[in-house]
């Protein structure tokens, strides 16, 4: 019987209580009612705020808690083989290479860092380290997104040349009230605004549904408040396969995300769990003089209103597991995190720049990078 994967937590916020902890938590009861051996167990935490590291060992008994991560790696590491890090951003990168450098696999919340330089060196220390990095991009977990790409891989959109990406929020997402609520507005810690915090999202959505890589853009942010971090953040794309463009804001008049991916036979427009597909009936392309418009409608439960996504962690740790077990120490959703990154910080010169379109240089890290290497 294989043994469960062990993991201690950096950083215990909301993000981490309501979501990754509650759901290895819901992961092991499943497994036991099931009569199935768990396939993880969380047996540390650190968090510098001790409110919520007390908080943390009232609700699980027998949990070790630490002040400071590194205090934790050296008294657990050996004892471990992973840890999920949700603190901050600005600490992403300081907790992840002290956790390659103890052999340990490492899932990072987005964004994976906020200099395109500690970006760079995380997967770098991956590398070397021979252990998996895995950034949590779980939009691709939800419902209404699987169903996206089972339309566009279908056919029935045609080649996708045009998305729009809109992320509406009426206020930032506030942590927890024991530890800087408003962390997220704070540049020192959060290393940027909206689009730091949901750019990420935005960019390997699209990614994905262009079947590209973008090779330029272009930006604008504005603050409306006293913070020292942008609250509404637009920018455009340009993809060998077409163009994309995103526009996101934390002073929404409500909270929404509004999707629409365009191809030459139709569209398909998302609208948190609504879907709308759009097709011609004829066949004909985009761009025809007539066309017999078909629409499909439909409603896929996602939960997009609970902040928390626990719904969605499943599927992402299942993918983490499987880059521990084939050894692929960075693969795609890390360089993809990794380029989320070089976007952000570009798309932030741009807006200095009065939103000149500025390059993207190639992701190529394959002479950088070993991505798979047999764990045998």
């Amino acid at each position: 019987m294989k043994k469960p994967l062990r993991g201690a937590i950096v950083g215990y916020g909301f993000i981490m209580e309501k979501g990754h902890f509650s759901a290895y938590r819901q992961r092991m009861e499943r497994a036991r009612a099931e009569g199935r051996a768990p396939d993880v167990e969380i047996v540390a935490l650190a968090d510098v705020c001790r409110e919520r590291r007390e908080l943390a060992a009232r609700q699980f008994p027998g949990l070790r808690t630490y002040a400071d991560f590194l205090e934790l790696l050296d008294a657990e590491a050996d004892n471990l083989d992973f840890v999920d890090i949700a603190t901050p951003p600005s600490k992403h990168a300081a907790v992840a290479r002290a956790a390659l450098g103890k052999g340990l696999h490492v899932l990072c919340e987005k964004p994976l860092a906020t200099t395109i330089a500690d970006a760079r060196d995380m997967l770098e220390c991956a590398v070397a380290a021979k252990r998996v990095l895995y950034p949590c991009h779980n939009y691709k977990h939800a419902p209404v997104i699987r169903s996206v790409r089972k339309i566009i891989d279908s056919g029935a959109i045609g080649q996708v040349h045009l998305v729009t990406l809109q992320t509406f929020r009426n206020t930032h997402a506030r942590g927890v009230p024991e530890w800087r609520p408003d962390w997220r507005r704070e540049r020192r810690h959060s290393g940027g605004g909206i689009a730091m915090d949901h750019g990420s999202h935005t960019f390997y959505l699209a990614f994905e549904w262009m079947r590209a890589y973008p090779t330029a853009i272009s930006g604008r942010m504005s603050n409306m408040s006293s913070y020292d971090t942008e609250d509404d953040f637009s920018c455009s794309l340009k993809f060998p396969t077409g163009v994309a463009s995103a526009h996101l804001s934390w002073q929404a008049g409500m909270r929404k995300v509004i999707y629409t991916i365009h191809g030459n036979h139709g569209a398909i427009r998302v609208e948190d769990d609504a879907i709308e597909v759009s097709r011609n009936r004829a066949g004909h392309v985009v761009g025809a003089a007539h066309v017999d418009w078909q629409f499909e409608r439909h409603e896929i439960p996602s939960d997009w209103m609970d902040s928390s996504h626990v719904t969605w962690f499943d599927t992402l740790f299942d993918g983490f597991k499987k880059s521990i077990a084939e050894g692929e120490w960075v693969g795609k959703e890390a360089e993809e995190s990794f380029l989320c990154i070089q976007l952000i910080q570009t798309a932030y010169a741009s807006a200095q720049q009065g939103s000149r379109e500025l390059p993207l240089p190639e992701l190529d890290l394959t002479e950088q990078v070993s991505t798979r290497e047999s764990l045998a």
